[in-house]
Parts: C-alpha cells; structure tokens; sequence
C-alpha cells in the first residue's frame, strides 16, 4: 500500500483526479465507472464533506486500521479532516458508485448550515455504512439526480438555495434509513447496549475513575469498535437517552450509594469517582436528584 496521501481539499481538484467537468466550484455529484490508476490503494485526505452511494461488490474501504468490504446499495459518508484508503479487488469488475461531494463554504450562512451538526453519520466510521433496501436506493439515487440537475443551470442568485435544500434533502433520507437501520439491527444493537452497562458498571465500582476521570462516550465506544458518533446515537435509540446522560445518571446512582455511608466526606466521593473538582460532583448531583449531596445525605 502506497504512503502517498492526496489532498482532496476542492471540487475542483476531486474532479480533475476524476476527468469530470466542475460546473459549482463548491459541490460536484460524480459517477465512478472505471478506477483510476493513481487511486488504488492511495490514501485519501478530504477536506470536504462526502458522501458516495456503491453500486457493486468489490471495493474496500479502510479507515484507520479498520476494514470494511460493503456491499451492494450502500453508503458511506466523509467528513472534512477523515483519510481514508480505497482498495480495488483485481478479480472483480470495478464496482460503479456515485458521489456527492460539497465544501462547508457551500452550506455557512443557510438553513442546511444550521442543520449540519445533526447529521452525525458523517463522523461514523466506515465499518457503519447504510445499508439500502432497493428502494431506497433509487430514493438517493433520484435525490442525486435532482442536484445533478440543478449542477447544469448557471449559477445564479437562487443556485445556492436550490442545491442546498435538496442536499438537505438527500441527508434528511439518509437520516430516516438510519433511523430503520437502528431498528433492523435491534438485537445486535441490544448486544452492544448490555456490554455497555457491563463496562460501565466495572468502570464506577474500580479504581479507573481515580485513575482517568470520569467515564467517557469515547471510551466506552472504543471498547465496543465503535466510533463514538454511531455509538452515541445506539445508545440514545436503544434507551431515549445520549450516551453521557446515561454515564452520568449511572455515576450519580453509585453517587448515592456512597453519600448514604457516611465513612467518606463529600469530597472523597467526588474523587473517587472521578470528579476533578467537588463542586462540579455537587452540581451535577444537584441537578439529578434536586438535592445537594449533603442534603441528600441528611434526608
């Protein structure tokens, strides 16, 4: 594999490596029927946001150390700052995807701007694909075309509305199949959520808190090979909570347990279990229960 990392900081250079025509300086929908040379097995850095609908079998993405073949009617997405590798598999055709590709310049300033945080499956690593029925497929492929077309007409004072309430569009669908996804993956997900309460709870009741601090999202998804994005968003389909609701609602129940004995002072607690400063223990504390911990204590 080559170390050779390529910048993909611009429509415009993303369509040259791709021999494609820039009609918007700041957003392009490509189609990838043959693999271009310079690409296999090149890492890719964007400074873009991306997201590429694949139409075959054959093509492996890695992102970090990570491998993940997808398959037929899939999607994954890019975010600016990512660097990932494409491998082609010399045995099969190359598969046929189409990308949408936009700077964040295209979106500062508008409705879809605003709304950008919400779309967390950008930061979902690539092992997190969407999976597609054939119907949705042709959902995101028709959204596609509907941006595509709007590619062809100049630009002009509207052009920047128009093609950011469809790409707004386009990600809201892919919001809602993720939304089935969470669902169809139920049990899997039920998996992940008992292993979480699992570590969760040998992290309160060991010495680690004194050791690293309270209990991170970050940590609890790498101990599921999960990014935190995706994992984040199971945990608060699987329970209607965020994640770090949860890690704090579960900290402030062994909180409880420790205020009620009394051979620790208030401050010993909050160390114990993580906090750095006891302030910060007691306004949480506070804030889940309506007491202090001294209050809760002689209650």
């Amino acid at each position: 594999m080559t170390n050779e990392v390529l910048q993909i900081d611009s429509v415009d250079t993303y369509n040259k490596l791709n021999g494609v025509e820039t009609l918007h300086p700041l957003v392009t929908v490509v189609d990838h029927e043959q693999p271009l040379e310079r690409l296999r097995q090149c890492r890719l850095r964007y400074g873009l946001f991306a997201l590429f609908l694949k139409r075959g079998d054959g093509c492996i993405v890695r992102y970090g150390r990570e491998r993940y073949d997808y398959q037929e009617g899939t999607i994954v997405t890019f975010a600016p700052g990512q660097v990932v590798t494409v491998d082609w598999d010399d045995s099969l055709p190359m598969p046929p995807s189409r990308g949408l590709l936009f700077h964040p310049d295209l979106v500062y300033g508008t409705p879809l701007g605003k709304r950008l945080h919400e779309f967390s499956f950008f930061g979902y690593d690539q092992r997190e694909a969407l999976h597609l029925s054939e119907r949705e497929r042709q959902i995101v492929s028709d959204q596609m075309d509907s941006i595509e077309q709007e590619l062809q007409h100049p630009i002009d004072r509207h052009s920047q509305t128009i093609i950011t309430d469809r790409i707004s569009t386009l990600l809201d669908y892919c919001m809602r199949f993720y939304d089935r996804q969470f669902i169809t993956r139920h049990r899997a997900n039920s998996d992940v959520l008992s292993d979480f309460e699992r570590n969760l709870n040998e992290y309160i009741f060991s010495d680690l808190p004194q050791q690293h601090g309270l209990p991170s999202v970050a940590y609890f998804a790498d101990k599921a090979c999960l990014s935190a994005g995706y994992f984040g968003d199971l945990i608060k389909k699987e329970t209607g909570v965020s994640a770090q609701r949860y890690i704090q609602q579960r900290v402030i129940g062994r909180a409880k347990q420790l205020v009620m004995d009394n051979s620790m002072t208030i401050n010993q607690i909050a160390y114990s279990l993580g906090f750095q400063y006891p302030q910060h223990f007691t306004r949480l504390f506070k804030r889940e229960t309506g007491l202090t911990p001294k209050e809760y204590r002689s209650n």
